[in-house]
């Protein structure tokens, strides 16, 4: 492989389950769950998964504050009521807009009211008269007011050139009959994450606990010194509430933001005579919408002309039904998708007055969702959490124990409890803070903040990856990003610039570049191919004063814009440069019907009928599929010649040499028809345009470059393991010369495996695609379906497969594909919404940059369990043998919590907000099965845990004497020993907090100046450690340290990194922990043995 071999896949990385495989589809039509009982509760799929396997592991999961721990996962009681929501609004939509009116209304008044004028200031009909026909498609109605012509002359709209678009005539509009918004429901303010933050249980205990000891506090040793554990219980449990309600908050601000950019959609307009793009918000009554498939409908309106317009009604009416639409059935309805065809609209309600703003008004935007790796981490919280309840339960057993049979000792040495001498206030107070330490241990041992970590660090991934021309629909698309073992990538615009340009055509034998060859044809194919480009187009041509043209518009000679596709521009702007006066060329005859282009026919096609009453029908499209309709050809001077095997085999050879040299090769077509031929209009609806039988006019070849970062962008994800394909519609040749231009072929391997074409992969069984399709690197003339079969075929192999896709015809393939990615530019709003990412700039490189951002999560998590796990570790062993073996602990409850602070919140920020290195790059893809906690992590975080352990261990019960504090009193020198203790145990974390950046690399160092905020969080602890041990003593039971101490203290930390930098030569097994303590099961061995049978076959397909 160029540039590097490519990394070894370790086995078993690539192994769906068989669930994933086999069970999906059936799981999401039944929406059961078809897996076993016995299946792990904490292991659901990346999309679609079904509702009782969400609702199993909520259930399974071991939760101290669940409106904390749930907040970002999909409300399945909430989903329910959307649905009776959506059914209520279809049913009765003028009663719930009126009450919404009727309340807006309400705000906006003062006490004395005024009688709303009948008509908007300005215009012929009122927003209630347009509300009322357009929810009612009242057809009549619209007759009355004068069918569209005279609606638009009503609403001051001029059809050809739109309305004015001044800042005063949407204003205007916008007053008069509203604006294309409805009410959102406020997020939640920065008390209800409080709140939620404060209904943790073992916070809670905590609180009272804490009063408790106030109260006893008081009553025992007087006001003066009996408040400072109680209060400092409590301000440390109010610390952490307020800390983790603002890391919340912040997130929550976060994902507000993009849910405003993801309904941000731009729609096409005409104003002032120009075609512009506008936001969907800003869309006003009176507009002329341009539709076109795959399109939403912004607003209700009705049609003004359409060709095959077909709607998709389903997301308002609930029907699974494709409407057609033209001058009999206008009315459209926001929120529909075009299905085929085009056209435009005048925009006749918007915001509130239509069904689909208060559908939008009156269901939450909360659109949180659970991702794998989300419920992953809640599995392994829940068994940490097990382990550390069983823990704080032993803890409090012994502690008790102890306590009451008089083994436990004050710092002075006298004995704590002596039976019938102390008393029962005494027992009480000593019993509370027995109580404390042990809630405050479940505190520390249940990592509720480890599930968040994921939400923290997609939140942060998202809003970077927006920076990068990524915006995330789906949070688990982040994850799953990073296990992509494979690209199917599209051609037009992601891999090249989208900047065609016509380089060769030949039409009649004479070659018009330069365009002044034009003189040399005819006037009769001049005007035949020109009336073919002019009409047989989605595009249009503004043709401006130069007066007109603002600083912001790029035009043609200062005086010419251009829209459209791509492949449209670049026609239109050939035909310009052929002296095409567009305008004048589409009035010199009229459109009776168009077949719009389509992925599987490859063309596109119109029928005009001229002043003459002459009935031509034009065809264009891919080269050699019009070619192969053809039966003649047109000459130089318009006389018609036999298509013989001669001519035909020459064109094709034309047609190749193009192709090799990259170019995208359209042919033009016509064919005369008599008047009489062409249905009535009624039954022109489901007219097919004769395609037999043509004659070829010309043929052209365009030029779309690469984008000069693609090569690198390839060469990175072959370096990285991820292999991309190119499934595109251009032809053999033309794919073969674009993927070498591209480096996703060598020139070894433009062999016949390597590329194929969409019919031969199509007509292959199940099993022959599954066989062939690892393969294949290049698949051209390929349509939506044959992209649907690869991605199907690639997943049944073991695959993790991303797709790009921007038409319509390839929501199939978004939607069944582990990562659908749909291009911002040139996708069609039914791409966007099947997708899972958004590629804002339709650019390769920030596909790749996707993927570098999926990895990096996954990495940023390890990170993070890493250190919380050392954490968990080295404070319940310390505690347990310490409360064992003397009956008393060196970490008290106010110190626990400060340690729990330091690893849950801020370590998270710390930790789960890295940005991605190239390092994340030069490894293989992530295995979706593979453990969280890796051989390596438990390599390191054995060595960290035990070295605290040990040293810590060793200053509880020799600290007396290694401190030389013999000769101080007992109490003062178990102050001094517990606080060095306290504070080694800080700063030990602060220091395996940058261990945690590089959990496989040598340099720990690595980028720690660009990371800003780990800086800051490491800085904040360190700071707050010093103000605590030097002026928080009376509250947290600490003592101030002398120089010497404090230098006893970093040293000990500090050796923390060369102790990590050595034991990452340890080698580590690449047999996962799990599965070697399975094999001690003699049980377990069968299935063991299977499993390792399947990994290797997983390896070897991939």
């Amino acid at each position: 492989m160029a540039g590097g071999q490519a990394p070894e896949a370790s086995p078993g990385r690539y192994q769906r389950r068989r669930d994933e495989i086999d069970d999906d589809d059936c799981a999401d039509v039944l929406g059961i769950d078809v897996r076993g009982p016995d299946a792990d509760p904490f292991d659901i799929p990346a999309k679609r998964a079904p509702v009782e396997r969400l609702r199993r592991w909520r259930q399974a999961a071991l939760v101290l504050n669940a409106s904390r721990r749930f907040r970002y996962t999909l409300d399945l009681k909430k989903e329910e009521e959307k649905e009776q929501i959506r059914r209520k609004i279809r049913a009765h939509a003028q009663v719930i807009r009126a009450a919404l009116l009727f309340k807006e209304a309400g705000e906006k008044q003062n006490h004395d009211t005024e009688l709303p004028e009948i008509l908007p200031r300005g215009f012929g009909i009122g927003e209630e008269q347009l509300t009322v026909m357009t929810r009612d498609h009242n057809y009549s109605a619209l007759q009355e007011y004068g069918g569209v012509k005279g609606l638009a002359n009503l609403l001051k709209t001029n059809l050809e050139k739109g309305i004015h678009g001044d800042e005063a005539d949407l204003s205007c509009r916008a007053n008069a009959f509203g604006p294309n918004r409805y009410p959102r429901k406020k997020g939640r303010s920065f008390w209800v994450f409080l709140w939620e933050a404060c209904q943790d249980v073992t916070l809670v205990i905590l609180i009272i606990a804490a009063v408790i000891s106030l109260v006893l506090g008081i009553a025992t040793e007087g006001i003066k010194e009996g408040w400072y554990d109680g209060t400092s219980i409590a301000f440390a449990v109010f610390l952490v509430i307020v800390v983790t309600a603002v890391s919340d908050y912040k997130q929550s601000l976060q994902f507000q933001h993009l849910n405003e950019e993801k309904q941000n959609i731009q729609v096409e307009v005409i104003r002032g005579g120009r075609w512009i793009q506008v936001s969907i918000f800003d869309i006003v009554v009176g507009d002329i919408v341009a539709l076109k498939i795959g399109d939403q409908v912004p607003a209700d309106g009705v049609v003004i002309s359409g060709h095959s317009l077909a709607i998709d009604e389903s997301s308002m009416t609930g029907e699974s039904k494709i409407v057609m639409k033209d001058q009999k059935s206008p009315f459209l309805m926001a929120g529909c998708k075009v299905a085929d065809g085009f056209g435009t609209m005048l925009v006749t309600a918007v915001g509130l007055n239509t069904e689909w703003g208060l559908l939008m008004a009156s269901i939450s935007e909360d659109n949180n969702e659970e991702t794998p790796l989300q419920v992953r981490l809640n599995g392994v919280a829940t068994f940490i959490g097990i382990v550390g309840l069983s823990a704080a339960a032993m803890v409090l057993v012994v502690l008790f124990a102890r306590y009451f049979t008089g083994h436990t000792t004050n710092s002075d040495g006298s004995v704590q409890f002596v039976k019938r001498h102390t008393s029962v206030k005494s027992a009480i107070f000593g019993s509370i803070k027995i109580l404390t330490v042990a809630v405050t241990i479940v505190v520390v041992a249940v990592p509720e903040g480890l599930p968040l970590a994921v939400t923290l660090t997609l939140a942060y991934s998202m809003r970077k990856m927006m920076a990068d021309k990524a915006l995330v629909r789906r949070l688990s698309a982040c994850e799953t990003m990073g296990s992509a073992t494979t690209i199917c990538s599209d051609k037009t615009g992601t891999l090249t610039l989208s900047q065609m340009t016509v380089v060769q055509s030949i039409v009649g034998e004479v070659k018009l570049q330069p365009a002044g060859n034009v003189d040399k044809l005819s006037p009769t194919v001049v005007s035949l191919l020109l009336e073919g480009i002019a009409q047989n187009t989605s595009g249009s041509v503004f043709e401006a004063q130069v007066m007109l043209c603002s600083h912001h518009t790029t035009t043609k000679d200062g005086s010419v814009e251009v829209t459209g596709s791509p492949t449209e521009k670049a026609i239109l702007s050939w035909g310009l440069d052929l002296r095409m006066k567009f305008a004048e060329e589409r009035s010199r005859s009229s459109i009776i019907h168009v077949s719009p282009f389509n992925s599987e026919k490859k063309r596109a096609g119109v029928a005009v009928v001229a002043r003459d009453s002459d009935v031509h029908v034009h065809w264009k499209g891919a080269a050699e599929i019009v070619l192969s309709l053809c039966t003649s050809w047109l000459d130089v001077d318009g006389s018609p010649h036999e298509m013989t095997p001669d001519k035909a085999n020459q064109l094709k050879k034309l047609i190749e040499d193009m192709a090799e040299q990259s170019l995208r090769c359209i042919a033009f077509a016509y064919r005369n028809l008599d008047l009489k031929d062409v249905p009535s209009e009624e039954q022109r609806i489901n007219w097919q345009l004769p395609d037999n039988e043509l004659t070829l006019i010309g043929i052209i070849g365009m030029k779309d470059p690469c984008r000069p970062e693609v090569r690198d962008a390839v060469e990175l994800c072959k370096k990285a393991g991820v292999k991309v394909r190119m499934v595109t519609g251009d032809n053999l040749k033309t794919a073969k010369a674009i993927a070498l231009e591209c480096g996703i072929l060598d020139d070894s391997e433009a062999s016949a495996q390597a590329i194929i074409e969409g019919r031969v992969f199509r007509a292959y069984d199940d099993t022959e695609r599954e066989n062939v399709a690892d393969k294949i690197s290049v698949m051209a003339r390929s349509s939506p379906n044959d992209k649907l079969l690869l991605v199907k075929a690639l997943k049944k192999i073991g695959h993790v497969v991303a797709v790009t896709g921007d038409g319509t015809n390839d929501a199939p393939a978004l939607h069944e594909a582990d990562i659908g990615l749909s291009m911002g530019i040139q996708g069609t709003e039914v791409a966007k919404e099947s997708s899972d990412i958004i590629i804002l700039d339709d650019n390769f490189s920030s596909v790749v940059k996707v993927v570098r951002w999926g990895r990096s999560v996954y990495a940023n998590i390890q990170k993070f369990i890493q250190f919380q796990l050392t954490v968990n570790v080295a404070a319940l062993v310390i505690n347990i043998v310490a409360a064992v073996s003397s009956g008393n602990v060196p970490l008290n409850a106010v110190q626990l919590l400060w340690v729990n602070l330091i690893m849950d919140t801020l370590g998270a920020l710390a930790l789960a907000t890295e940005p991605p290195t190239d390092q994340l790059m030069r490894r293989p893809p992530v295995g979706r099965r593979e453990p969280l906690v890796t051989n390596i992590m438990w390599r390191n975080l054995f060595i960290q845990a035990v070295f605290q352990v040990v040293v810590l261990l060793t200053l509880n019960f020799r600290g007396r004497d290694l401190l030389h504090l013999t000769h101080d009193t007992l109490d003062h020198s178990s102050k001094v020993k517990n606080t060095l203790i306290f504070n080694t145990f800080v700063l030990c974390q602060v220091f395996n907090e940058v261990n945690s950046r590089k959990p496989e690399e040598l340099n720990i160092f690595a980028g720690v100046s660009r990371n800003h905020l780990f800086l800051a969080v490491v800085s904040i602890t360190v700071v707050m450690q010093v103000i605590i041990i030097e002026f928080l003593g009376k509250f947290t039971s600490t003592v101030r340290l002398n120089w010497k101490l404090w230098l006893v203290s970093i040293v000990i930390a500090f050796l923390s990194w060369p102790l990590a930098f050595v034991g990452k030569f340890i080698p580590v097994p690449r047999t996962q922990l799990k599965d070697l303590i399975l094999r001690c099961w003699p049980k377990s061995g069968e299935s063991a043995a299977q499993q390792t049978q399947d990994d290797r076959i997983a390896e070897s397909r991939v």
